[in-house]
C-alpha cells in the first residue's frame, strides 16, 4: 500500500463512489470539479492508494484567490504594497467516510500547502486561504497555524513564509 496525490482525472478516478458524508463537498467532487478543472477555475487533487488507484480516500481543490490588505494581521501586513495580497484558494478538501481518522486530512492539507509553495516560487502568492465550512473546520485549520481574517471569523488564511 503505497499513498499518492494525482490530479483528478474523470476517466480514471471514481468520483460516484466517494462519499465524506457531507452532501455539498460529495456534489462538488462528482458534479463540478471535472467542470472546474476544464475551465481552469480550480484543479482538484486526489489522494489515492496505488492498491486502487481509482478510489479516492480524498480530495483538496485549489485556486487563484486574494486577500485584502486589512484583512491580514497588522504584523502580515509589513512590507506589502497597498493592493489586494496573492492567494491561493483551498477551495475544498474531504476525506472519505470509510477513511476518516486516519490522518488524511493533515497529509491532503500538507499536499495543498506543498503546490501553494510552488506556486509562490513560479508566480507568487503570499498566503494560503480556506472559507471553514464550520467551526470544527475552521479549529482543524487554527491547528495547522491558520489565522483568522479581520473580515470573516471563518475565513483563515496561512502566511507562506519568505523564500
Amino acid at each position: 500500500m503505497a499513498l499518492f496525490f494525482a490530479v483528478l482525472d474523470g476517466r480514471l478516478h471514481d468520483r460516484p463512489g466517494f462519499s465524506c458524508g457531507v452532501p455539498a463537498l460529495d456534489d462538488y467532487l462528482q458534479r463540478l470539479a471535472g467542470q472546474h478543472q476544464r475551465e481552469g477555475i480550480a484543479t482538484t487533487h486526489v489522494l489515492a492508494d496505488d492498491a486502487a488507484p481509482n478510489r479516492i480516500l480524498g480530495y483538496c481543490s485549489l485556486a487563484a484567490a486574494q486577500l485584502y490588505l486589512h484583512e491580514l494581521s497588522v504584523g502580515d501586513r509589513r512590507r506589502l504594497p497597498a493592493y489586494p495580497v496573492p492567494a491561493v484558494r483551498v477551495g475544498r478538501l474531504a476525506v472519505s467516510t470509510a477513511e476518516q481518522g486516519k490522518g488524511y486530512g493533515s497529509l491532503l492539507l500538507g499536499h495543498a500547502v506543498s503546490q501553494a509553495l510552488a506556486v509562490r516560487q513560479t508566480m507568487g502568492a503570499k498566503v494560503m486561504v480556506v472559507d471553514a465550512k464550520d467551526e470544527r473546520a475552521a479549529r482543524f485549520y487554527a491547528a495547522y497555524g491558520f489565522q483568522r481574517t479581520a473580515e470573516a471569523a471563518r475565513t483563515l488564511y496561512l502566511p507562506l513564509g519568505r523564500v
